[in-house]
């Protein structure tokens, strides 16, 4: 029979309380001050003008991010959830308190919207083709003056000088069929003359979904909820998914809901699990990456058909009917934009940067197949299949690593994951890319600078994942683990 253990004395309980309520007053101080400082970088319209200032302050509050994290860990678990709530909902808002400052993005999806409300097919016309010039209005297609800022293209033709805020106007759409279904979503619940704000507000709501879905999946799994703080307070959530209203959100929690049901006992909700991630790669291509994760540790064919088989049937599915009602390829700007982009030809821009420091350029893309397979192979085999985000970290975090993108936005996904998953050196990816999109400018060399700042992150993932190794080893040893 077991001894009783005697109750603590009141002096001490009194000092633990005291203690906890001193750390939930600490972190709530941090995020107030991370508050504050997002609303500075959101209003400051330096992208064009003072990009490493801009940066600076994006980096400010990085720091913050990690001090409130810091001081999360000491905060009593019944303080935990609320303190985090309320943090994700005042993070979010920040994005809201101007327009889209560092990308713009989000006026084609308003366009592809607007189109689609008028019964017009996104993929049959660029928007400066003159077939659809009867939808554009002075917000998105400014006229004599207002096309002096340097985020407006030129449309060609006319007596009047012509522009639009949307980037590439002479190409067309290049989003799938899921986000262009949203896009046409956010355009019929618009008011009218709302502009921007719509789809600031949906991306808004999609990223406290997200948080309310890692919540979900952390606590059914029996994991500690702090986790979900690296997805709702990171700054680039606010800064990505909000303020630049970037659809890569919706993938995001179409991705964290798809892995969260894979993970789920049974064949039905595995292939439910890979309904919602056809979804998520119907949404953006980006999430197609957490796939190996996905089929972590399958063994049968049909287990893997479980997932792979709703996933592309749902992926085929929602392209039908776009095939159907446009005249165009529904593919759109695809193609051009991995050219654009230095995916074939790694001599022409920053891609590959890591590998590009060792190898010839010709042997990068080659490498990085066979890297992405080994990795892809080692999740599938070995990976936890009640932990599916673990090995869906690992391949993203590694294609990031060695394909070196220069679009911060993207890492939106690996930051969701981290969530999930709770290795927080993986974040350092996610800043090398703003830093590589915000301070390409100043510097020139995008190249050096993508190896550099994606060379510091991956030390940092090396360096924690080696520490955290030895410790688990201790553990080990020490008998604490059986």
């Amino acid at each position: 029979m077991k001894p009783r253990t005697a109750p603590a004395p009141a002096s001490a309980a009194g000092r633990v309380t005291t203690a906890g309520s001193a750390a939930t007053a600490v972190t709530a101080v941090v995020l107030a001050v991370l508050t504050a400082v997002l609303v500075l970088t959101v209003g400051h319209d330096g992208y064009f003008t003072d990009p490493a200032g801009l940066f600076g302050r994006y980096a400010v509050c990085w720091v913050l991010f990690a001090l409130a994290l810091l001081a999360l860990r000491r905060v009593p678990v019944a303080h935990v959830l609320p303190l985090l709530l309320a943090g994700a909902v005042a993070v979010t808002v920040t994005g809201l308190v101007a327009p889209p400052r560092t990308s713009t993005d989000s006026y084609r999806y308003a366009w592809d919207g607007r189109v689609q409300s008028a019964g017009v097919s996104p993929y049959d016309h660029a928007p400066q083709d003159r077939a659809v010039a009867r939808l554009r209005d002075p917000w998105l297609f400014p006229t004599g003056a207002a096309c002096a800022g340097p985020d407006r293209a030129p449309i060609p033709g006319g007596p009047v000088r012509h522009c639009t805020r949307i980037n590439r106007p002479a190409v067309h759409t290049i989003y799938p069929p899921v986000a262009e279904a949203y896009f046409l979503a956010v355009d019929r619940l618009s008011p009218e003359g709302a502009r921007h704000k719509p789809l600031q507000i949906g991306a808004g709501l999609l990223s406290l979904g997200v948080t309310g879905a890692l919540l979900m999946i952390l606590r059914r799994r029996g994991r500690d909820l702090r986790r979900a703080a690296y997805w709702a307070w990171c700054p680039a959530v606010p800064v990505e998914a909000v303020n630049n209203a970037h659809v890569d959100v919706l993938g995001v929690l179409l991705a964290v809901i798809g892995l969260g049901l894979v993970a789920a006992r049974g064949t039905g909700r595995r292939a439910a699990g890979g309904l919602v991630l056809g979804a998520a790669v119907a949404t953006k291509l980006m999430p197609a990456v957490v796939m190996p994760g996905a089929l972590s540790g399958v063994r049968r064919v049909r287990d893997a058909a479980a997932v792979l088989v709703p996933a592309a049937a749902f992926v085929l599915l929602a392209y039908l009917p776009y095939v159907l009602l446009s005249h165009d390829s529904v593919l759109g700007y695809l193609g051009g934009y991995v050219d654009e982009e230095g995916y074939d030809d790694p001599s022409a821009g920053s891609r590959y940067a890591l590998l590009r420091l060792v190898l010839p350029d010709d042997w990068a893309l080659p490498v990085l197949l066979v890297a992405m397979a080994g990795v892809s192979l080692h999740v599938m085999r070995r990976g936890d299949p009640l932990r599916p985000w673990s090995g869906a970290l690992l391949v993203t975090g590694w294609a990031f690593v060695l394909l070196t993108p220069g679009y911060s936005w993207y890492a939106l996904l690996l930051i969701a994951l981290v969530g999930l998953d709770g290795r927080w050196e993986w974040l350092g990816i996610a800043l090398a890319g703003a830093a590589v999109y915000l301070l390409a400018p100043v510097f020139g060399h995008r190249s050096a600078l993508s190896a550099t700042v994606y060379g510091a992150a991956v030390l940092l993932v090396l360096i924690a994942s080696a520490v955290r190794r030895r410790h688990r080893t201790r553990r080990t040893r020490s008998g604490d683990i059986p």
